[in-house]
């Protein structure tokens, strides 16, 4: 059996968005009780992590070694269309990823105890992110 659904997530700027009420909530409509849950983020700029859920630090450290490694207005960067957040923000994406792979067991995604799926805005403004959730299973 497939479900196939799409949700949107509004980010407020650059940091992480913790989805994975969301990600559970699709799981359990699909009807699906055994499989894979397959995440897509139909964007360039932002991407999807399973990190730490327990302690907000772990998030903003990532934050901060993403920056010192890519950051904003380096002039290397040429492509600056809309702003010196804008070549950052893709190279972070590539960096990352835009899709991700969970495991379902009686419904749910099966995740560690400090597990959380988190959507990590690359761009220091907020926009609308879709994602389509895709469970695959019986």
């Amino acid at each position: 059996m497939v479900f196939q659904d799409h949700f949107v997530v509004q980010t407020s700027g650059r940091g992480t968005r913790l989805i994975t009420s969301e990600i559970q909530e699709g799981v359990h409509r699909s009807g699906i009780s055994r499989g894979i849950c397959n995440l897509f983020l139909h964007h360039t700029s932002a991407s999807l992590i399973l990190c730490e859920n327990a302690d907000p630090e772990v998030r903003s450290d990532l934050e901060r070694y993403m920056t010192g490694l890519v950051p904003d207005g380096d002039p290397m960067f040429a492509h600056n269309a809309e702003g010196p957040d804008d070549m950052p923000a893709h190279i972070r994406t590539i960096l990352t990823s835009s899709e991700m792979s969970l495991p379902v067991v009686a419904s749910r995604c099966e995740l560690g105890t400090w597990q959380g799926v988190y959507l990590w805005e690359h761009r220091t403004a907020g926009h609308r992110r879709k994602l389509t959730l895709t469970v695959y299973g019986e």
